[in-house]
């Protein structure tokens, strides 16, 4: 006997102490776990990481093209299904966090754009990954200035509609580009 997504969806979110209204004020995109994905590589700590196909191709071409440039992006996380996202969010909860200052941070499992296969956290080298301090660096400059003709853009800009923190390094890529 198989039971629907919606409820296995609301089952796990119960699970994880996220409130019945999550995603609703601010209104979040869900999103659908990607079918089809590629392998673009290890991450900066050797974990190999996935996208879609389309995005794996406009990511190589981003990242040549930020080289050429002697700028160099290098990929912390792509996709993420909807177990691992929950696992990231039990692990904080583990160490004490509380799961308002964990929704800060993380959205819930089926809200990721990670989920997709077409978001990228992005670093580069001498920069801390995942930090504000991101957006000090070439980088991000050039992603600014070059992101969008790869398709991609920045998804969480400082205080941007879903109440997201500032994520300088994730950049998202719309299906239809």
């Amino acid at each position: 006997m198989s039971m629907d997504f919606q409820h296995v969806d609301r089952v796990l979110l119960a699970e994880l102490g996220i409130p019945d209204d999550y995603g609703t004020d601010p209104e979040l995109v869900r999103y659908t776990e990607a079918s089809s994905l590629v392998e673009v590589g290890p991450n900066i700590v050797g974990r190999e990481q996935h996208l879609t196909p389309e995005s794996a191709a406009a990511w190589q071409a981003m990242q040549n093209a930020s080289e050429a440039d002697d700028v160099q992006l290098v990929l912390v996380s792509g996709f993420r299904s909807v177990s691992y996202q929950a696992g990231l969010i039990r692990n904080k909860l583990a160490a004490g966090q509380e799961i308002d200052a964990v929704l800060k941070t993380n959205v819930a499992p089926g809200y990721s754009q990670h989920h997709t296969g077409n978001a990228l956290d992005i670093a580069t080298p001498g920069c801390k990954p995942l930090l504000e301090e991101f957006e000090d660096s070439a980088a991000f400059t050039w992603l600014q200035d070059n992101a969008a003709q790869f398709g991609f853009s920045l998804s969480y800009p400082r205080n941007n509609p879903e109440g997201v923190i500032y994520e300088p390094w994730h950049w998202y890529r719309a299906e239809n580009v």
